[in-house]
């Protein structure tokens, strides 16, 4: 759920924010967020964090919440029923012009809106998380999305200090997670064949790949590598990427005998109990923390 991480971000905007039936004291968490973002110089904004809290409101009656509203983002567990009943419930308590988002990593938007009567107002904001670090909202639009509910909510996103992206149309996956699983598919095929560790493969990305991509992408890091830039580039080196590219494996089954391998490895490294688990995710958000002031 990417709830908290969206109160986070959109608080320094300005606007009241107000959210409804969740199971959490939120007051109560953001505040001591807030007050660490203060204290790490990573608050967004111009106002303090005693100030943005006065922006945050919650009710548990979901109609009191939708009040005045005039963008809603559904947060709710990747369980579609769950996100169509929100909606239906949403729908019939805004107005017309009031802009339907959700929050899905991976549900095509054609089948969470599928109940709502005027999808013409229906988006998908699919933030990364922890969305407070790391900026990116994929912005993926119902076949029937108005232009301009695109780029009213592209416009929000900005200016609540994420980094949107436009998909032009609604594809299985997104954009992330399709380029995220060719990443892991292959990373799983190196270990499972034998050819690298699990700790290699991850030191690849983070000491190789993910140095440069932090702040260029694939694209723009072909365009930079020739001396001509892009069109240099696959001259270069386009038939030595289709001979590696035709020598993939299939899609892995990610079970078997293989994980159960590749999930010891790992468990060596780092053993999957809370304790040793929550502080890797502490460790990792600190080092988000340092990137994103990094790129500031």
């Amino acid at each position: 759920m990417h709830l908290n991480g969206f109160l986070q971000i959109c608080k320094y905007h300005g606007s009241p924010l107000t959210f409804g039936n969740s199971p959490i004291d939120q007051t109560t968490m953001n505040r001591k967020q807030l007050e660490d973002l203060q204290e790490e110089c990573m608050l967004r904004g111009d106002r303090s964090a005693s100030e943005q809290l006065t922006l945050l409101s919650s009710h548990n009656d979901l109609c009191q919440a939708l009040e005045g509203a005039f963008f809603v983002q559904e947060c709710v567990f990747e369980e579609i029923e769950a996100k169509r009943s929100v909606f239906q419930v949403v729908e019939s308590h805004v107005g017309e012009g009031v802009i339907l988002s959700s929050s899905t990593s991976c549900l095509l938007p054609s089948n969470i809106f599928s109940q709502v009567q005027n999808r013409k107002r229906c988006i998908i904001s699919h933030p990364v998380n922890p969305p407070y670090y790391v900026r990116l909202v994929e912005l993926v639009p119902h076949p029937e999305t108005l232009a301009g509910v695109m780029d009213t909510t592209h416009a929000l996103m900005t200016a609540v200090g994420q980094a949107p992206v436009r998909l032009k149309k609604e594809i299985d996956g997104f954009a992330l997670n399709r380029v995220q699983y060719a990443i892991i598919a292959e990373s799983w095929r190196l270990v499972k064949d034998g050819v690298i560790s699990v700790k290699d493969i991850d030191l690849v990305m983070s000491e190789g790949l993910g140095m440069r991509y932090a702040f260029i992408g694939p694209m723009e890091t072909m365009h930079l590598n020739a001396p001509e830039g892009l069109e240099d580039y696959l001259q270069r080196y386009r038939e030595g990427m289709k001979r590696v590219l035709n020598t993939f494996g299939p899609v892995p089954e990610f079970s078997g005998e293989a994980a159960e391998r590749i999930n010891k490895e790992m468990c060596e490294l780092i053993p999957a109990d809370q304790q040793h688990l929550s502080a890797r995710r502490e460790r990792r958000d600190q080092l988000l923390m340092g990137l994103a002031k990094l790129k500031k």
